[in-house]
């Protein structure tokens, strides 16, 4: 590999320097990705342009000359880019594939599961708010975690004896320390989890999006319904994207606030509400700090002279993105709930943005809205060390100590 390739920490642990290294190198930037060689784009204008333009897909079969031989079974972000679902999906498949599963977001169905998101929160609270005062409590593993597994279940029709172990094997997902036999392994279990669900909603299907997926896959024929591995796919991306980027997003916002006196005091004084709080902590932390991989269909040139050649990867760097000084100034590196221009990537832009940003907005501003009413002096615990988790795509923190209230 090039000696001038930057290469991404897989840890995680280096995350704010990496960032920063990629905003001040250009538009683009070459970055080895677990052994792989692909551009990193940090440049938010640059990035947003490639995200809707049709000569970049995000179909690793298609338009990846590396993939599958060098790829499955070789590296450890195979799944990532090897799953057949509207993440990977471009041109007509793509738009197949995702008004398939729009209606399961609709406005009007998030909406409706507001008072179960307040039900959820009220009650993991209530069970948090039994330690004793003076005492720690994980919030990650606590609220942060279960409240977007128990919503994504109800909307998925996830059964409660299967929650653990999926929480387990997609965490692994995200783990970007694993080898590429570990992330296979991983992957096999994983699909027998999702299969395990078919079986159990194909018996008894009942009121969720997997029992309409399903009956999508077995009862259409004008050739628009989803393929078997298509079915397992995309209940796959929806399941563990709806868990893990609330969860990092709920984690950040915590972490932010109590980290930030001065923008906690904005919202007491009512200066800004809770939807100013989670759109800044988007931009400020994105939850996907780096999400794999699109492909140069031809050649894309960038500002500054750079050409992405057909054929290779690219990687986009949200988090690097939403700190560039293009898009907010000399204050980019500075969290501020006030914030007027509120703009970011987090979510993804144009016809892959995330079909879920709405539900996880709402549960976000519900999460730290109901935690930070009731407990009014939450602080972290003093021995509280905060490390991030092991990932460069995931962007939270492996536990979150805190203390309720003060002995």
């Amino acid at each position: 590999m090039d000696q001038n390739v930057f290469t991404l920490d897989p840890t995680g642990g280096n995350r704010h320097t990496e960032d920063a290294y990629l905003r001040a190198h250009g538009p683009a930037v070459r970055v080895d990705l677990l052994g792989q060689e692909v551009w990193a784009v940090a440049d938010p204008g640059v990035l947003k342009a490639l995200l809707v333009d049709p000569r970049v897909s995000k179909d690793a079969a298609q338009h990846w000359p590396k993939f599958p031989g060098e790829i499955i079974g070789k590296w450890p972000l195979a799944l990532w880019v090897g799953v057949s679902n509207m993440f990977t999906a471009y041109g007509a498949d793509h738009r197949r594939l995702r008004r398939l599963v729009s209606p399961a977001f609709s406005t009007r169905r998030v909406a409706a599961m507001t008072s179960r998101i307040e039900e959820i929160t009220d009650a993991l609270l209530d069970t948090v708010a039994a330690t004793p005062a003076g005492q720690s409590v994980d919030l990650r593993e606590n609220f942060a975690v279960p409240l977007p597994i128990q919503v994504i279940s109800s909307l998925m029709g996830l059964p409660d004896s299967a929650q653990k172990a999926f929480r387990s094997l997609v965490d692994a997902v995200f783990d970007t320390t694993q080898s590429a036999e570990e992330a296979t392994e991983n992957a096999t279990k994983l699909y027998g989890v999702l299969a395990d669900l078919v079986a159990e909603k194909r018996e008894n299907p009942g009121d969720d999006m997997t029992s309409l997926l399903i009956a999508t896959r077995d009862d259409e024929g004008d050739g628009s319904a989803l393929a078997e591995q298509e079915l397992l796919d995309t209940l796959l991306l929806v399941v563990s994207a709806g868990y893990e980027t609330t969860v990092n997003l709920i984690d950040q916002g915590i972490t932010l606030l109590l980290t930030s006196p001065d923008q906690r005091a904005k919202l007491e004084a009512g200066q800004v509400g809770w939807r100013d709080v989670v759109e800044e902590v988007l931009r400020f932390e994105a939850p996907v700090a780096n999400l794999p991989l699109r492909y140069a269909v031809q050649d894309v040139e960038l500002p500054g002279g750079v050409t992405i050649r057909q054929g290779e990867a690219i990687l986009a760097s949200y988090a690097a993105a939403g700190r560039h000084r293009d898009l907010h100034g000399d204050s980019a590196d500075e969290f501020d709930v006030a914030r007027s221009i509120k703009d970011h990537l987090a979510f993804g832009h144009g016809v892959h943005f995330c079909l879920g940003a709405q539900l996880a907005r709402m549960e976000a501003e519900i999460a730290l809205r109901t935690l930070f009413t009731r407990f009014p002096e939450l602080a972290f615990a003093t021995d509280a060390e905060l490390r991030p988790l092991e990932s460069l795509i995931s962007n939270g923190h492996q536990v979150l100590p805190v203390v309720l209230r003060p002995a």
